[in-house]
């Protein structure tokens, strides 16, 4: 990704803090972070070299608004490489569920993927390149009890970026998703604990198959859905 403009979200999140520093480390030019909570900004800025943090542009966005994606999106200089790490996770038997949460979930996990690849896109087609990488879920092929709402929202993420990587086809634009299990991050920590967190998905091995998925290399890499699944 050397000299590439990356718009990279969930970037101060818990995956991000290992995803965002392997980005940087391909070089790109720039990475544009968009963002809903100051602390996050503030715990990933302590992390990184200030060389790093140059390249780097934070936005404030609300990634379920259309109209806020957009800007985002046409702000930037150049969108060579898109990845969406933004999702949620909750758990309900599927008779007790509120559909309110429901719809959240797949706001959150589908419709941000949506509004991400739609406005990427428009840029990506104009240039001719682009690299779109979207995280899915082990739960998207291989569905759990108490997960309906997750499991079939990402399995609508998986569904999407495979509909983009047909679109694409004859262009060097490609789309590929990727499918962690459990991934060790700190909220998984305090919410699960640490007894088997050595089996979990670690945020930096994940962080490699996403950097390759969107790098020049992977240009004959089209729909893919990768699993990423640990020791689980």
């Amino acid at each position: 990704m050397k000299g590439r403009h990356v718009l990279l979200t969930g970037g101060t999140g818990g995956l991000g803090l290992g995803v965002t520093p392997t980005v940087l480390a391909q070089g790109v030019k720039s990475l544009t972070l968009p963002y809903q909570k100051t602390p996050e900004v503030e715990r990933l800025k302590s992390r990184l070299a200030p060389a790093d943090l140059a390249r780097i542009r934070f936005v404030a966005t609300d990634l379920t608004d259309e109209a806020s994606v957009q800007a985002l999106v046409d702000g930037m200089d150049q969108v060579d490489v898109m990845i969406h790490l933004v999702g949620g996770f909750s758990m309900g038997k599927t008779h007790e569920y509120p559909l309110e949460t429901w719809r959240k979930d797949f706001q959150l996990n589908l419709e941000t993927t949506f509004l991400l690849c739609k406005y990427s896109l428009r840029r990506m087609w104009e240039q001719d390149y682009g690299r779109i990488v979207t995280v899915g879920s082990r739960g998207a092929v291989q569905p759990g009890g108490q997960l309906a709402a997750y499991c079939a929202s990402k399995a609508g993420v998986v569904a999407l970026t495979q509909a983009i990587a047909d679109e694409t086809k004859g262009t060097n634009i490609t789309a590929n998703t990727v499918l962690p299990s459990m991934i060790d991050t700190p909220s998984n920590r305090a919410a699960m604990g640490v007894e088997n967190a050595n089996q979990w998905v670690k945020a930096e091995s994940l962080a490699g198959v996403i950097c390759f998925l969107a790098s020049e290399a992977a240009q004959d890499i089209r729909g893919a859905a990768i699993p990423v699944y640990g020791n689980i």
